[in-house]
Order: C-alpha cells, then sequence, then structure tokens
C-alpha cells in the first residue's frame, strides 16, 4: 500500500485486510508455556554415628567478596570520518565519462580520475573540451555512464589529494572608521601551482582519448551539455 497524496493510500483497510490474510490470526491465541523452576537448594544426608541428620545447601553460593568499587567498562572507542570504509559504485571506475547533476558544472560531461581518501571523486573535463577544472565530486551527484577511456597510461601529481583542494579561511578584518562598504569581498583565482597541474592533467588526457576508436565522437560528445526533454525520464534511459 502506498500514499497517493494528501494521505489517502491506494488500497483500503478493508482490501488490506483481505490481502495481509489477518482473519486467520484474529482467533487464534497462543497457550502460555511454563517454564520449570530450578530449586535454589538440595537437602543432603550427613554420615558418621553420631550425627545421622540432614542439612540444606544452596546450590549456588553467595559469593564471599564483594568489591567496593564497579570495574571501569572499556568501550570501543568511536570512529572518525577519517576512519569510515570508503565505498565506490561499481559503474565508477577510473576512466568512466560522468555526467554532472550538481554544482556550477551540472550538466557537463567529465572523465573520472580516481576516488580521493574522503570517498570525494577527482574528474576534470579536461579543461580545454568543456571548461570543467579539476575538481572534487560526492558521487552521488554523478551518473556514470558505458563510455570509458583508457587513462592506465595517464600520471596524476601526487599532490592532488584532499588538502589540495581545502578552501582557504581567511580571518575577518577588525572593524575600521570609515565606510563599511569600502572593503570588496576577493574573488576566487586560481594559482600557478592549479594552472600547471590542469595543464599538465589535460595534455595526457587529451592524448589517451586520441588513442581512443571514436576519439571525433568522443571530443563532441564531451564538450555537448546534458539535458532532458519533455517526455525523458532519467531513470528509463541508458547512458
Amino acid at each position: 500500500n502506498y500514499d497517493l497524496g494528501n494521505g489517502v493510500y491506494r488500497f483500503s483497510r478493508t482490501r488490506m485486510y483481505h490481502k495481509k490474510s489477518i482473519y486467520k490470526f484474529l482467533k487464534k491465541v497462543a497457550k502460555p508455556v511454563k517454564k520449570e523452576k530450578k530449586p535454589l537448594t538440595v537437602e543432603k544426608p550427613i554420615g558418621g554415628e553420631k550425627n545421622g541428620g540432614k542439612r540444606v545447601v544452596m546450590l549456588k553460593k553467595h559469593k564471599n567478596y564483594y568489591p567496593t568499587q564497579d570495574k571501569i567498562k572499556k568501550r570501543p572507542a568511536k570512529k572518525c570520518f577519517k576512519q569510515h570504509t570508503r565505498y565506490l559504485r561499481p559503474s565508477l571506475t577510473p576512466g568512466t565519462v560522468c555526467i554532472v547533476l550538481a554544482g556550477p558544472h551540472k550538466g557537463k560531461r567529465v572523465v573520472l580520475l580516481k576516488q580521493l581518501e574522503t570517498g570525494l571523486l577527482l574528474v576534470t573535463g579536461p579543461f580545454l573540451i568543456n571548461a570543467c577544472p579539476l575538481r572534487r565530486i560526492n558521487q552521488i551527484y554523478v551518473i556514470g555512464t558505458k563510455t570509458k577511456i583508457d587513462i592506465s597510461g595517464v600520471k596524476l601529481p601526487k599532490n592532488l589529494n584532499d588538502a589540495y583542494f581545502r578552501r582557504e579561511r581567511k580571518k575577518r578584518a577588525k572593524k575600521e572608521e570609515g565606510d563599511i562598504f569600502s572593503t570588496k569581498k576577493e574573488t576566487y583565482k586560481a594559482s600557478e601551482q592549479r594552472k600547471t597541474d590542469q595543464k599538465l592533467v589535460d595534455k595526457q588526457l587529451i592524448a589517451a582519448i586520441k588513442k581512443h576508436p571514436d576519439r571525433k565522437m568522443l571530443f563532441t560528445y564531451l564538450s555537448a551539455m546534458f539535458g532532458l526533454r519533455s517526455s525523458q525520464y532519467p531513470h528509463r534511459l541508458q547512458f
């Protein structure tokens, strides 16, 4: 049964009553099972000429010593985010052409290079084809296609990690006398290190695309934006 909207369900109560066969279980009552009580004490005979009696012995004897303080239990330490296991969809392998679904580059087709330690994907356009630079993206905002590029010969710089893409948090300047609107926000500018790394990766990636049998089609495919027309549904499409 499922909600059609505004609290109205597809099947009525009577329909679900017969569908689940609830009438079979209404009059059935399980019989209570009586547990056998274990005896706490046992009578034992006392041997000897002068004794010849009986005594009551407890099966579970009380402790002779009780600690004044409870023992400190060792609890498992909480796992930090960096200790979590990273999972990756089987369709997302290095060299897969993906479609970006969110962010400033949504709709663009990018090439997956690798998965970083935080679980984020490292992708690029390449920049020369569709102006998408080296960037991190979560795999939930990506559709993996069947188109793949052999990037086994592409050597990525070792400095391409999570710390490389971390934003620089600058401290706010103290309030000074004068116009509060005089200070302008600094716009982001790519550093020289990023530009050189981008050129290095793009050069190798374009060389790998040229080796593909459908290289002409692949260049136009990567440069074209993804979009849906009327009566097109993403869950029915094959990428």
